[in-house]
């Protein structure tokens, strides 16, 4: 290769670093993960973020210092002045923070130990730049926060409550969270979530919440043996009842089926005797005979009794 050429290729190599150059000093690039702020001398000129919502612009433009602030919706590459301005990256995803365990007193003065987390988010990164800075200044005013209002719940929940009543303990948690971001409001920061990791007892306190609980539990089943007796003592005296009202209708039945029996034999014996009245009375006195005669048995009577009319053949 000549000199010329050698030459050429290096002029060539030079210019591209150099379109290159300026074309990263012209331009920055904002990743889906990402929303950004750039500022020029210090003063915010634009900001890069996933959605222009009329919260976002409504806190813009209430505040005169930012009423040139352009707002730019989108990802990808975007153009800047070189030198001149500074771009600032934040996270647009849900970012956690776990606290420390602490311990907290509840509305029966026991003592807990409470670890719990939080998910968060940056909504508008022109506050969140200004007011906070950076994720772990936001770490530190969401710790403040998050505690004294997490304190001030628990210290209006009696500790077994906290521990076992866990829908008591979710609707706790969504006051909270509504309650925080009240507080939160102007740093362009949001907490979406707020969960209690554990809850310890120190051991002092052990055995009386576990008492109370225990306590409350057999209440319960009290109760609840008491209305199973109470309906069972209605099923019984309600099957009681249908059994005397059954029992009542079938001697009612039988009553009346007897006397019906009784009234036709009383018929039959009528017209059998209207028929043969001496045969009909041999007939009964055979049958009392019958019945009153067993073996072995001696009676005393007159000859001419009637009783033993056939008895002497008379």
């Amino acid at each position: 290769m000549s000199v010329k050429n050698i030459r050429t290729t290096g002029i060539v190599i030079i210019g591209l670093l150099l379109v290159a150059i300026l074309f990263f000093s012209f331009s920055f690039t904002v990743e889906e993960v990402n929303q950004a702020i750039v500022t020029r001398f210090g003063e915010v000129t634009k900001i890069v973020v996933d959605e222009k919502t009329p919260q976002l612009e409504k806190e813009i433009s209430q505040n005169s210092k930012f009423k040139n602030v352009k707002i730019i919706e989108g990802k990808g590459l975007f153009f800047k002045m070189p030198f001149i301005d500074t771009v600032t990256k934040y996270n647009n995803r849900l970012l956690t923070y776990d606290t420390d365990p602490r311990e907290v007193t509840s509305k029966d003065k026991k003592k807990l130990i409470l670890d719990n987390n939080a998910q968060w988010q940056i909504t508008n990164p022109l506050l969140f730049k200004i007011t906070m800075g950076n994720e772990t200044n936001a770490h530190t005013r969401l710790d403040d926060i998050m505690f004294s209002k997490m304190n001030e719940k628990i210290g209006q929940t009696e500790a077994h409550v906290l521990i076992a009543d866990k829908d008591f303990t979710n609707k706790m948690l969504e006051k909270t969270v509504n309650d925080v971001n009240e507080s939160l409001n102007g740093f362009g920061m949001k907490v979406i979530d707020i969960k209690i990791k554990r809850t310890d007892l120190p051991v002092e306190n052990n055995q009386n919440i576990y008492n109370r609980m225990k306590t409350e539990r057999e209440q319960k089943a009290k109760e609840y043996r008491s209305e199973g007796k109470e309906e069972s003592q209605k099923i019984k005296s309600d099957a009681d009842k249908q059994a005397k009202i059954i029992e009542a209708k079938a001697y009612s039945t039988a009553e009346t089926i007897k006397g019906q029996g009784d009234a036709s034999a009383t018929k039959i014996y009528n017209e059998a005797y209207n028929q043969d009245p001496e045969f009909y009375e041999f007939y009964k006195t055979l049958q009392t005979y019958k019945t009153t005669l067993k073996d072995k048995t001696k009676i005393i009577i007159d000859s001419d009794s009637p009783f033993a009319k056939y008895l002497f053949g008379n």
